[in-house]
C-alpha cells in the first residue's frame, strides 16, 4: 500500500470524532486537499459531500495506522447502531476488512494478532446476519480499492454466507472460517511484485512460482500464529480441486476439507466476477455457466448449487434457460 493513496468511505466518517488526518479528493489522477491536519470533518463537510455524489475521501499512506486502528476500535458500536442503514454498515465493514488484510500483507509479522483477526470476524458476521442483503451492499463497494484486498474481502463474505448455508456450523467455527478465507491469498506476500502485477502471458517458470503461494501461506501460518487447522487448511488448500486437478498436494474429493472446498468455489467465483483488467467481469448467472461446463468436475456439484441460489437471483437464472 505505500505509495497509494487509500479511499474511506464518508459515510464511515463520523463528523468530530475522526481522527485528525489530511482527507483529500480524487480528481482524475490528482489528489487534492480537502481537509487539512487541524480542521475537524463537520456534518456539513459529510452533507455537502453525499448531496454532489462524492462517497470517498482519501488518505495518505502515511496516516493509514490511525485510521485503521480507529475503524477497528468502533466497528462494534458503528455497526450496532440506529442511525446507519445497511448500505453504510456495508461500507463501514469493507473500510475495516480491506484496511486489516492491507495491513496484514504490508507487515506480514502482523498476522500473529489472532484476537485482531477474531474480532474483525465477529464483526463480519454481525453485518451479515443483521441484514439480508448484506452481501449485495458489500458488492457495491467493492470497485474502489487494491484487487487483493476486495477479492480477499468478497471471498470471505461468500464463504460464511455458503457455510451457513450449507452446514450447521457453531459460531466458533464461522469464525475461523472467516479468518482462513480472508488470508487464504496471504502466501502471495512472498511472491515476487512484478509476477503478480504482470499484465502479459506468465512463462511457465513464474506460474510455478505463484503456485507456491497456499504452500507457503500456510507453513508461515502454521509457525507464525495460532490458527487452527480449519482455518490453515483453507489457506493451503483453496486450489484444490475435487477431481485431483489442483494443487499443491492434488487432492481429491474428501481429501479437501469442506470449508478449503467452499473456500476454492467462492475464490474462483470471486475472480471471475471481480474486473480486475479492465475488462467485463463476467455476471453472475454465467460465471456460475462457466464454472459447471468449462471447469466440469472440479467442484462438488452440490456447492455449485448452493453458490447459484446465493448469487443468482431468479431474473439472471431466466436469462440462462
Amino acid at each position: 500500500m505505500n505509495g497509494y493513496y487509500v479511499p474511506v468511505g464518508v459515510e464511515s466518517i463520523e463528523p468530530d470524532l475522526f481522527p485528525d488526518v489530511a482527507l483529500y479528493l480524487r480528481s482524475g489522477g490528482n489528489y487534492v486537499l480537502y481537509k487539512s491536519h487541524g480542521r475537524n470533518f463537520s456534518k456539513q463537510d459529510a452533507v455537502r459531500l453525499m448531496a454532489n455524489s462524492i462517497d470517498f475521501l482519501y488518505v495518505s499512506p502515511s496516516d493509514m495506522e490511525v485510521i485503521t486502528k480507529y475503524l477497528e476500535e468502533n466497528a462494534e458500536r458503528l455497526l450496532q447502531s440506529d442511525q446507519f442503514d445497511g448500505r453504510t454498515k456495508g461500507k463501514i465493514i469493507y473500510q475495516t476488512s480491506i484496511n486489516f488484510v492491507g495491513d496484514i500483507f504490508q507487515n506480514p509479522k502482523k498476522v500473529g494478532d489472532i484476537d485482531r483477526s477474531k474480532k474483525l470476524m465477529e464483526n463480519l458476521l454481525l453485518y451479515l446476519s443483521s441484514d439480508r442483503d448484506a452481501l449485495s451492499s458489500l458488492e457495491t463497494v467493492m470497485t474502489h480499492n487494491y484487487y487483493t484486498f476486495v477479492h480477499s474481502l468478497q471471498v470471505t463474505a461468500l464463504s460464511v454466507l455458503m457455510h451457513a448455508e450449507a452446514y450447521s456450523l457453531a459460531h466458533d467455527e464461522l469464525v475461523d472460517v472467516g479468518v482462513g478465507t480472508l488470508l487464504h491469498d496471504f502466501g502471495k506476500t512472498f511472491t515476487p511484485q512484478q509476477i503478480l502485477n504482470k499484465t502479459g502471458k506468465l512463462t511457465e517458470d513464474e506460474i510455478a512460482i505463484i503456485k507456491r503461494h497456499p504452500e507457503e501461506g500456510y507453513l508461515y501460518l502454521k509457525e507464525n500464529t495460532r490458527l487452527n487447522e480449519i482455518s490453515l487448511a483453507i489457506v493451503r488448500d483453496h486450489h484444490e480441486r475435487v477431481n485431483g486437478n489442483g494443487y499443491p498436494r492434488g487432492l481429491k474429493r474428501t481429501e479437501i476439507s469442506r470449508s478449503a472446498q467452499v473456500g476454492g468455489l467462492c475464490d474462483v467465483y470471486c475472480t471471475l466476477t471481480i474486473d480486475r483488467t479492465g475488462g467485463k467481469a463476467l455476471p453472475p448467472y454465467l460465471t456460475i455457466q462457466v464454472m459447471r461446463q468449462e471447469m466440469k468436475d472440479a467442484f462438488d456439484a452440490r456447492l455449485l448449487d448452493i453458490l447459484e441460489g446465493l448469487t443468482c437471483t431468479e431474473e439472471t437464472q431466466q436469462l440462462v434457460l
